[in-house]
């Protein structure tokens, strides 16, 4: 038999889940300056009181979405480039498509790279991103090492430099007038980035 204390715990998570998943909608769909904490919780079904019991305010409740988008997302690429890249090379460009493919949906642009730079300042809107795809990219990396790829080199600094890369690529495409053949353009860069890395026979 489950404890109060068990199900007062469950509730909560339920609560707050179904507080982030009525914010990616609406702020997806809105953006966030167009959507109030009142019309949250009533797509959440759940009391203004809740809200505040869950977070502090308005942007508490943006910065929880925006990392449940980013985790979200990061676990999407992962699993679409395990199941189509066919060597590690492979894996990174299928990355990096899949990336800027994933950023152009009009619910994670808008909330990812239109408001959340903004809303929660650059500083911490980069910390999000690091926290979800620095560990896809370096392992990314690491593979492509050990197969003998890429030249072997300090990790870190280099997968730091490929997610600033991505996410100046997917700012570009959220911000060109023409985003289709913007995604095309870099989308080629990032390729040949990649290729930079590659071992040269005779290297």
């Amino acid at each position: 038999m489950e404890s109060t204390g068990t199900k007062h715990t469950q509730r909560s998570r339920a609560t707050r889940a179904a507080l982030i998943a009525a914010a990616r909608s609406l702020f997806g769909e809105r953006g966030y300056a167009g959507v109030g904490t009142e019309e949250i919780v009533r797509a959440a079904g759940v009391t203004r009181g809740a809200l505040y019991h869950q977070f502090r305010d308005k942007n508490d409740l943006f910065d929880a979405t925006v990392q449940t988008v980013e985790a979200e997302l990061t676990e999407r690429i992962a699993g679409q480039v395990m199941t189509t890249a066919t060597d590690p090379v492979q894996a990174l460009k299928a990355g990096a498509r899949a990336f800027l493919d994933a950023f152009a949906e009009p619910d994670v642009e808008r909330v990812l790279l239109l408001d959340a730079p903004g809303v929660l300042g650059w500083r911490r809107w980069r910390e999000i991103g690091q926290e979800h795809g620095l560990g896809v990219i370096t392992a990314a990396l690491e593979a492509a090492m050990a197969a003998g790829a890429l030249a072997p080199r300090p990790v870190p600094p280099l997968a730091h430099i490929l997610l600033g890369a991505l996410d100046e690529a997917a700012l570009m495409v959220a911000h060109a007038d023409d985003p289709g053949a913007t995604r095309t353009e870099m989308t080629e860069a990032l390729e040949h980035l990649v290729d930079g890395l590659l071992v040269r026979n005779g290297n």
